[in-house]
């Protein structure tokens, strides 16, 4: 096998147990598995962290049938659920968010009819978490609505409002805390609307590092990129130096060809570099449809026995070539790594997303479903 990405169960499980010291005894963790535990592999980040977090979420129903075939464990399902989709994901068991009044009926319906009272509700009641969007402008119901939603929802019996809950929308810049302040004042203001016997979650991992920190805020937190072991920016990581987090992906493939070219010879579609001197490269075989950026074109490097080697030309569908002139004896099937540590050097999802504009999330994300993952 030439390519694939390598999972650490210990540094995913490290990660977990980073954010429990941090937040408060008794905060429920929940992992967020969206798209593909950003580009980890759900099936496997499931069967690793299932015994360490209370929750899971994911985004939508094609997600939730993944996820159900790994885990029963309780799943917030955040993200949009057509008309359509509703009756399934209510039957894979599932806490769904709710952020208009349209589909409180036919929720409602889905869920079958509970007794008339005063006979005790039926078992099979729908979990709702309401979205409210404090400032964000994605989905939700708008703070001054709150009142007339709640209203609304007590027509409904067969529902149950499980919790409510908010985003940040810029909290990991730390050096201005004041539009995060404005969304936490006017998420307890709802908080004093639905009482206290409604779970509440505000925050991601950003949150929980500045927000949840030492302090019961909310009885969930839902931690996303920390999970996988990488900071949600640079603030972050210099304002918890006493923190560890340990990235848990490395993405690993090998040399398909070693071979010595002359000056002046072009590398690459279109030409884009010309060596300057005679010239040892090597064929990688791994390219933009793997989900290697073809941004990394003549600017990334890779690791090949423990040294950075430079990328030449542009980044193809599957090959992406490399100077390997400063390594002596180089043969085909050799280790490259894309991602990741080899020997004392490494190749953070931050520094390649500095090299092709983007942040940490995407580059992971990215990374193709089709490569085989390995638990190591």
């Amino acid at each position: 096998m030439l390519s694939f990405i390598e999972l650490s169960r210990a540094n995913a499980l490290h990660n977990i147990e980073q954010f429990r010291r941090l937040v408060s005894p008794g905060t429920k963790i929940a992992s967020v598995v969206k798209g593909n535990a950003y580009g980890h592999g759900m099936p496997e980040m499931i069967e690793i962290l299932e015994p360490v977090v209370d929750y899971f979420q994911v985004d939508d129903l094609l997600e939730l049938r993944e996820l159900r075939k790994h885990t029963d464990k309780p799943t917030l399902v955040l993200g949009y659920v057509a008309f359509d989709e509703l009756e399934e994901a209510i039957s894979l068991g599932c806490e769904m968010a709710i952020y208009d009044a349209v589909r409180l009926a036919v929720l409602d319906r889905l869920a079958g009819s509970p007794p008339s009272p005063p006979s005790p509700p039926s078992r099979s009641r729908v979990r709702l978490h309401l979205k409210v969007d404090t400032f964000l402008g994605r989905q939700g119901v708008l703070p001054e609505d709150v009142a007339a939603f709640l209203e609304e929802f007590q027509r409904y019996p067969n529902l149950e409002l499980a919790g409510v809950y908010s985003h940040f929308a810029n909290i990991e810049d730390t050096r201005d805390f004041s539009h995060a302040q404005r969304q936490i004042d006017a998420f307890h203001d709802v908080r004093r609307l639905v009482g206290p016997n409604v779970m509440t979650h505000m925050s991601s991992t950003s949150g929980a590092l500045v927000y949840e920190r030492d302090k019961a805020q909310n009885p969930l937190v839902r931690i996303g990129i920390g999970t996988y072991g990488m900071w949600p920016s640079e603030y972050m990581r210099l304002d918890n130096r006493s923190m560890e987090l340990r990235p848990v992906m490395r993405w690993v493939t090998h040399v398909a060809q070693v071979k010595t070219v002359p000056v002046d010879f072009p590398i690459g579609y279109g030409l884009t570099y010309r060596t300057t001197r005679e010239t040892q490269i090597a064929i990688v075989p791994q390219g933009y449809a793997d989900g290697y950026s073809r941004s990394f074109g003549n600017m990334g490097k890779v690791l090949i026995r423990g040294q950075e080697c430079p990328i030449l030309g542009r980044i193809a569908m599957n090959m992406v070539t490399v100077d390997v002139s400063h390594l002596d004896g180089l043969r085909a099937e050799e280790e490259v790594v894309l991602l990741g540590t080899q020997g004392t050097k490494r190749i953070s999802a931050e520094r390649l997303a500095e090299n092709s504009g983007t942040i940490n999330y995407e580059i992971t994300t990215q990374v193709s479903p089709l490569l085989p993952r390995i638990v190591v």
